[in-house]
This record gives structure tokens, sequence and C-alpha cells, in this order.
């Protein structure tokens, strides 16, 4: 029996559906693994993950199955033994599984027990639970292998130390989430390695996936709790790690420790790899977005020029009357720092002719919204004109404050393809890009130096839909505005719990009132990245239509005239 083991993780990007190219990552991945005696794949590897109700489809599950057992006969040549993350039909039951390739042949497989059904996950609903697993065997070592979810209690780990486990391999599917690093070290794998004097060895995807993004940030942690190695997080890598039988049981040796990003670099990090992911495998030639000479655009720009590159980022300044000489002076020196193309497309004769048009129906009425939203629609409307005529992804720019309250015209600025801004609230957005202007993130493809304006940060937000508008004439000042939100969406508090903490009872049961009547715009709204525990549409899904409010009466103000617009 041998008392050294070389096992690589292989921290890989992979895309959903995409069996074949899955398949020759698995292959590719292995030949840099040569030496070692086993390589490890993060969880549903083969099929891509998280494949929702796609895993439903008889064909892909027979296609992985064919894949699986192609890449078990190339198990067969010279190289490590492999360990796949797939799904499985057994005796007539759908598995998130693990199988272990090994000699030309699938040596074991083992099947997910605990299937989190939370937040972003609804893997009831797709996958059977299978029993408490057991070890696998591989060169005379007994490994234990939780998969992702089954570390999270301590049940798996327990079974499968007390049934002779010597090392836990667990496979992984964990998207990022602020400050999940911690979590995942500290709150959970140290425990299950301390709780049964185990080694556990930590393997992560990395790559977006539509609204997800994971971070990798793969860990070996030995059974005294020490952390012996620690990959980078947001980057692809296939790392060999060296273990050693002593006395005591296997031990990881110490291998490379990186530095994971801090905050706030991992939240931009986190917004260029989701959004490079979803251009590129969506097809898309690059992105189009408007530059208003808001914070909010400029920050989208300086993230898409990070995911994609200048020469796939074209801005577009779209004045009106309403439109200052500050913001057009700030959009152009924005555009000129990234280097991306950029247009000015005047959209006075276009709101002139709306105004014209409906002049006859609106005669006796006073000027509001639904004139100031005009401004915003024709914007979308050119905007998507571009996207269809030359094929770059409209990209959105509003942040979680706004879309909280509803700040945003449906049908106008809301239109678009992916919004890297949609689960980060306004201070969020200022220290991104604060921290842009100093530094280049090491994931991204944009220049050096400041990208942002100074004066974004220091003037009043504005749509700029009418004469002197700011944000601050409908909405609380924003380092108010987000406190609140913080408590009633990412707490669930009540108002009495919110006002309890300092604020003014009025604000806050208009802030709850405001968030309700916004959500059946939010239904409508593209898609953006996670970044906070309650993000809206997969963590955060309430009714449209309900009578419930925590702070008092249910307001009778419909739901055509809630919120204005944002640029």
């Amino acid at each position: 029996m041998p008392d050294t083991l070389k096992i690589t993780l292989a921290q890989l990007n992979q895309s959903v559906g995409d069996i074949p190219g899955n398949a020759e990552g698995v292959l590719a991945a292995r030949k840099q693994a040569a030496g070692s005696d086993l390589i490890v794949f993060p969880e549903l590897h083969l099929v891509g993950y998280p494949p929702e109700d796609l895993i439903l489809k008889p064909s892909l599950i027979e296609r992985a199955a064919a894949e699986l057992q192609t890449l078990a006969r190339a198990s067969a040549s010279d190289g490590p033994a492999m360990l796949v993350g797939t799904a499985i039909v057994l005796d007539g039951a759908l598995h998130n599984a693990v199988a272990l390739l090994d000699q030309g042949k699938v040596a074991a497989v083992r099947l997910k027990h605990e299937l989190p059904n939370y937040g972003t996950f609804d893997e009831m609903r797709l996958f059977q639970p299978g029993p408490l697993p057991e070890p696998m065997i591989l060169r005379g070592t007994m490994i234990g292998v939780p998969i992702c979810e089954d570390i999270w209690r301590p049940e798996v780990c327990r079974h499968l130390a007390d049934f002779g486990a010597e090392i836990f391999i667990c496979v992984n599917g964990s998207p990022y989430e602020i400050n999940k690093d911690a979590l995942r070290i500290e709150g959970v794998a140290k425990r299950r390695a301390v709780d049964t004097g185990l080694p556990l060895a930590y393997l992560n995807r990395v790559g977006g996936q539509d609204e997800l993004v994971f971070d990798g940030a793969s860990f070996v942690i030995n059974g005294d709790g020490g952390l012996a190695v620690q990959l980078r997080d947001w980057e692809e890598q296939v790392v060999q790690t060296n273990w050693t039988k002593t006395a005591q049981g296997w031990r990881c040796d110490r291998g490379q420790l990186e530095t994971l990003a801090v905050h706030p670099e991992d939240i931009y990090c986190a917004m260029v790899l989701a959004l490079r992911d979803y251009v590129n495998r969506n097809g898309f030639p690059g992105v189009v977005l408007g530059l208003s000479g808001g914070i909010d655009s400029a920050t989208c720009a300086a993230i898409a020029v990070d995911a994609l590159g200048a020469e796939r980022v074209w801005g577009v300044m779209m004045p009106s009357r309403f439109t200052s000489q500050e913001s057009l002076d700030d959009a152009a020196a924005c555009a000129r720092a990234l280097g991306i193309r950029y247009s000015v497309m005047p959209i006075g004769s276009a709101v002139d002719g709306f105004d014209a048009m409906l002049g006859e129906v609106f005669e006796g009425t006073n000027r509001g919204l639904a004139e100031e939203n005009l401004q915003s629609r024709v914007r979308g409307t050119a905007l998507m004109a571009l996207s269809n005529k030359f094929g770059p992804m409209l990209m959105t720019t509003g942040n979680k404050s706004e879309m909280s309250v509803g700040y945003a015209t449906i049908y106008g600025d809301m239109a678009g393809g992916y919004n890297p801004l949609k689960d980060a609230y306004k201070m969020t957005v200022f220290a991104i890009s604060r921290w842009r202007n100093r530094h280049v993130p090491r994931i991204g493809l944009g220049p050096e130096g400041p990208l942002i304006p100074e004066r974004m940060f220091t003037k009043p937000p504005t749509a700029e839909l009418r004469a002197n508008q700011r944000d601050s004439d409908s909405l609380p000042p924003y380092d108010m505005l987000d406190p609140i939100l913080l408590g009633l969406v990412e707490h669930d508090k009540s108002v009495e719990q919110v006002v309890a903490e300092g604020f003014d009872r009025a604000t806050v049961e208009h802030v709850e009132r405001l968030l309700h009547l916004a959500e059946y715009k939010r239904r409508q709204a593209p898609p953006g990245v996670k970044l906070t525990a309650r993000n809206f549409g997969r963590d955060r899904r309430y009714p449209i239509t309900h009578a419930f409010r925590s702070g008092g009466e249910v307001s009778d103000v419909p739901l055509g005239t809630a919120g204005s617009s944002s640029t």
C-alpha cells in the first residue's frame, strides 16, 4: 500500500450542455496531470452546472452516459484515474453523481445525498437523493467523496469516516456570494475536517452561468484544521497536490497558498467573469450600452472593457434637451479613458415626434412621468436598433437600489440582455468604481489608471429627464436608502425592525411600498450576476400581486404609476 499520493485538482470552467466540449477539457487536463494518481473535476462537470431543467431531457442523459463510457475507456491509457461529476440514472431515478474512472472502466459511482433546496438551488425537483455513501478505494486508500451540499451538514462526513474513509475529496458547484470564502473554509470545511480528524480537499468550479458566477478558490484542509493548499479565485487552474501517509493518517503537504481577492475586488471580478462568459457563450461579438455621464453606466463600461476588451465595447451618449454639458463631457472622458468606440446620437427629434403623435390624446393633461419616460424609451429603442443591426448585446446599467424601488423605466433603460449591476446597491457601485480607478483586476483586459471621471463621484445622481431633476427628489439619499433596503430585502425585516435601527418610519414605509410595487418591473428585467444572498429572481421570489405590508395598509397606488426613470 503506497504511503504517498498525488492528487490533481482541476479547477475548470465548463459549459452547460456542451458534453463533448466538457469531456475534451477533462482529457486535456488529464494530460497536464501526468504523474498524478488521481485528477478531480467539479460537480456535474460533464453536463455543466447548474443544468436546471435541461437535465430532465432524456437525450442529454443518454449523451452524458455515452461520453462517460468514452472517458472511462481513456482511463486505460497512461495517466491518472479520473473523478468526474455527472448525472446518472440508476433504477429509473436521476442522480447527481461522481464517477471514478480507472483502468479503462467506471470503477465506482457515488451519489449526492443532501440535495439543496433553498436560494438558487432547487435540486430536489431535479434529482433523487442517494443513500449515505461509502468510501471509494483508490490505490489501496479509502477516499470519501461528499458532493457539495454533503459537507454542509455533518452526517455524510461522519458516515464516511465511520466506514473507513481516510481522505475527503469534496467536488462542488458553489456559486459566489459576498463573504462566502470564510463561510466555506471556517464555517464548513474546517469543521468537517476537525470533527473527523481527516483531511478534506475542496474543489470548486470557476466561471459564469447566466446569473451565477463561480469563483473557484479551491483549497485543502488537513485534519488538524490547517490550510495546506489554496488555489486562486476567478481563474482556471490545474494543480497537483502531494499527500503523505503518517502514523496519524494522511496529510496534504504544504503547497501553493494564493491570496484571494478582497472586498471590493471580489465583487468586481464576479461582474467581469460573469459578463465575459455570458457574452461569449451566447455568441455576441461585443456589447453596446448607453453612456449617460453617470457613475452606473461608466462603471458598466469599465466592467465590459475588463471582460471583453475595449475593441468589443460601444458606448453611446443620447442627449436630450435636459442633458447637461457636464454629462456630455464626463461620458466622453470616460469613453476616451477606456479606449472604446463612442457615438453621440441626440434623441430630441424622436422625442418631439412622440410628443406630436401623443399630443391629441394627452391634450388637457399635465406633463409628468409619461412624457419624461418617453426619453428613456426612445433611448432603449435606439440602442436595440444598434444591437439588431450590428450584433452587440445591449447591456443595461441600473443598480439594485434603483431596481428595488422601481426607479427605472420599463421598456426604456431596463431594455437589454444583461445587467452587471443588477445585484449591486448604489453605494457598492461607488466602492467598486473607486477601487477600479486605483487598480487593474487580475482577470481584467482594460487599461491602467483612472477610468471614471472624479466628478461622477461627487455630482448629485440624476436621470436628467426634466429640468433640475435629482434622484433625491423621489428617493432618500442613497447612503440612507441602501441600509433600509439591506434590512427589507437582504434580511426580510419588518418596517418596525428597520425603524428600530434609527430610520424615520415614514421613509421606511415609503421604501417598502415602492419595493412591493416594483416587483412587476423586476420580473421583466434582464438577468444579472448574483452577488448577495438575496438577489432578485433566484433568491428573492415574491408574488407580484399581494396585499401584505409590514408597515401598514396597502397603498391604492396602481402599478402603472409606480416609479420613475433612471439612466
